[in-house]
């Protein structure tokens, strides 16, 4: 289940999951199959997670904080999308200047966890960078059970705001209303299966 995580921890590649993960792949299809609000609602809550723990290390560095409600301000209508999205941009830069990996990768995720109210294909971007912080936390022998608890998770969660996420009754921006724009995770996916059956 976790041989191209192995090749990229020999390879030491920054992020050890992708799209073609196979402890993914029904997540990934769960993702294909949401409107973007719920989306939004499922990445904005398990940013949490990463974010508490990102500032247990990091207290004074709050770009990924401001990322995730600024993000929020922009999936409610209170804010432009060009706030929001330097505060996303802001988040990836605070990553990129971390020489800790594992918390480079948390704010990572955080990072693509706002950029979810941009477009669906961020979604993924957040597992996949928060699962690489946990597999450089609990090293290359005993990464398997957290990670798939955490996948487990995300999956829960997901079905969670599924069910839940216009039950209250919230504000949103008005591209976030619009239900007949195609989920761009799914059109990805068509997208890819095509290019492997050629």
């Amino acid at each position: 289940m976790f041989s191209d995580v192995e090749i990229k921890l020999k390879k030491r590649n920054k992020i050890l999951f992708s799209r073609e993960s196979e402890c993914l792949q029904d997540l990934i299809n769960l993702i294909q199959q949401q409107n973007h609000r719920t989306l939004v609602m499922w990445a904005l809550d398990c940013s949490k997670m990463p974010l508490e723990e990102f500032e247990a290390k990091y207290p004074n560095e709050h770009r990924p904080r401001i990322c995730l409600e600024l993000s929020e301000d922009w999936a409610r209508g209170k804010i432009k999308m060009p706030a929001a999205k330097r505060a996303i941009l802001d988040s990836h830069a605070a990553a990129k200047e971390i020489k800790d990996s594992q918390y480079s990768a948390l704010c990572h995720a955080i990072g693509h966890g706002g950029a979810t109210v941009h477009v669906e294909t961020h979604a993924i971007g957040l597992p996949m960078y928060e699962l690489t912080a946990l597999v450089l936390k609990y090293g290359k022998n005993d990464f398997s059970k957290p990670v798939i608890d955490k996948v487990n998770y995300y999956y829960d969660h997901l079905l969670y705001w599924q069910e839940n996420t216009d039950k209250l009754k919230l504000e949103w921006a008005d591209f976030l209303l619009d239900d007949t724009r195609s989920n761009k995770e799914k059109l990805l996916g068509e997208k890819r299966k095509l290019k492997l059956q050629d």
